[in-house]
């Protein structure tokens, strides 16, 4: 076009005014209809089916691998001929991913807590493709996902009154009971070691432990006629066993304590066939604590005896059926599998030893789990009859650079006083290879440089809820 025809179209402002409302209508137009694609270019429309719209509103994406290919045109309710209803999706994609396979996927996912949605297609492995206005099936969508608000209303009044309820009952049951915690864990490793000996005997081939079960099936089905027997042996068993309740502190306590080194003696005697003499002597030398016992429990034995008397007349057929409950062990003894579960069981014990010994020290020196477990019971411990308050307090991040308010490329590191990073993510616990120090809690604070991993010296071993403690441990500082 010339200059002269350039100036006569610009010298008439009727023309001008036409041209200017067209091209506002032309992009009114494409502004309204941005959610549903540009107009005249090319889509690849699919139709989806899925139980329900979850909160999808038109225009929402749709991707694929993360990467957004088209919208959600259309969201239409079907009603099905059983009476459900589900719903159909009007897919616009483009068409660089035409075409898709039959046996794609569909799940509707969130894209933030705020309830915005997406629709997310996962491409299958099948020969036959989806051709353009092709219906995907119901039975391609996947199951919905967990919504956040779902999660939260789990936790009704009910269920935050038991976890309250809960961890205070754990707090005040091991208040206190630090000393009792400590001395149980150290104790479970010797118990460990005696238990290795007695599964490797029970696994060996002479102590038939294939049989026990099939026997015991056996003495089940020979016990069923003699039922109301055994009934009514319980009971006097339970009258037995209130009769000996009033001598049970201390005069049975001693007993029991005592018979440990009796068997041990029986164990060690009675293979190599010593003396007889010489075994009585050292049992009576162990009865001595229990016979100066007898002029004060004398009463209560008399009535023991007194219900023995009606009690062991009875005992009789049970004693004759045992033989069979014998016989259904030793069989148990034999069968491959209960050997190999024996052998798992010697197995476990063995493999427990090392961490066990790793852990003991973080309870018996340094009392983190009690700690922890107060800690916790108190994190939820006030509130009223809306609900319980957390308990926290909030930090604000120091100003500089890879600080902790934001992603980082290397540890804080100044310049600023208070922007140097201090962590110590595997404090010593006197665990082996460790000094003996509970370090988490007690470490100090070195202001104006980092401070990553182990600090110096030696943190000493007291915490909070030991006897004569003065510092606190239980959270890094």
């Amino acid at each position: 076009m010339s200059r002269r025809g350039v100036r006569s179209i610009a010298a008439s402002p009727l023309l001008v005014g036409a041209i200017a409302v067209l091209v506002t209508i032309i992009a009114v137009f494409m502004a309204y209809n941005a959610n549903s694609g540009l107009p005249f270019v090319p889509t690849y429309d699919l139709t989806v089916r899925l139980p329900n719209a979850a909160n999808l509103v038109r225009g929402n994406d749709v991707n694929i691998g993360g990467a957004r290919i088209g919208t959600v045109s259309e969201i239409n309710p079907v009603a099905n001929n059983n009476g459900d209803a589900t719903v159909e999706l009007r897919l616009k994609l483009n068409k660089e991913v035409e075409p898709l396979p039959a046996d794609t996927t569909v799940l509707v996912r969130p894209r933030s807590v705020l309830g915005l949605k997406y629709v997310q297609l996962t491409p299958g492995k099948s020969k036959r493709s989806l051709r353009p206005g092709s219906v995907v099936p119901l039975r391609n969508a996947r199951p919905r996902p967990v919504e956040i608000n779902e999660v939260i209303n789990t936790f009704n009044a009910p269920t935050r009154r038991g976890a309250q309820q809960s961890l205070n009952g754990l707090g005040v049951g091991l208040a206190g009971r630090g000393s009792d915690v400590n001395r149980a864990i150290e104790n479970l490793r010797p118990l460990l070691d005696d238990l290795e000996p007695v599964a490797r005997v029970i696994a060996s081939p002479s102590a038939r432990l294939s049989r026990l079960v099939p026997s015991l099936g056996a003495t089940a089905s020979e016990l069923a006629p003699v039922a109301e027997i055994q009934a009514a042996l319980f009971v006097n068993l339970d009258t037995t066993f209130a009769a000996l309740a009033g001598v049970a502190r201390p005069f049975l306590q001693e007993t029991i304590s005592e018979s440990p080194p009796t068997e041990q003696a029986g164990i060690v005697n009675f293979p190599l066939q010593r003396p007889f003499l010489r075994n009585s002597t050292a049992l009576f030398r162990d009865l001595k604590p229990g016979v100066r016992t007898l002029p004060t429990a004398a009463p209560a034995l008399s009535v023991a005896l007194q219900q023995g008397i009606k009690t062991l007349p009875l005992t009789p057929p049970f004693d004759r059926r045992l033989e069979g409950v014998f016989r259904a062990l030793g069989d148990l003894a034999d069968t491959p599998l209960a050997q190999a579960g024996v052998k798992r069981l010697a197995q476990t014990a063995r493999s427990l030893k090392p961490t066990l010994a790793f852990l003991t020290p973080v309870q018996t020196v340094c009392n983190y789990a009690t700690l922890w477990f107060r800690n916790v019971g108190s994190l939820l411990s006030y509130g009223d009859a809306n609900g319980t308050w957390q308990r926290f307090v909030a930090l604000v991040a120091a100003a500089g650079p890879n600080n902790e308010g934001g992603p980082a490329s290397a540890p804080a590191n100044g310049p600023a006083p208070g922007n140097y990073l201090h962590n110590n993510p595997y404090p010593n616990t006197a665990s082996p290879g460790q000094p003996r120090e509970c370090e988490a809690g007690n470490e100090p604070f070195t202001a104006g440089s980092q401070a990553i991993g182990n600090v110096p010296g030696n943190q000493g071993t007291t915490t909070q809820g030991q006897v004569g403690a003065s510092t606190t441990a239980g959270g890094g500082r």
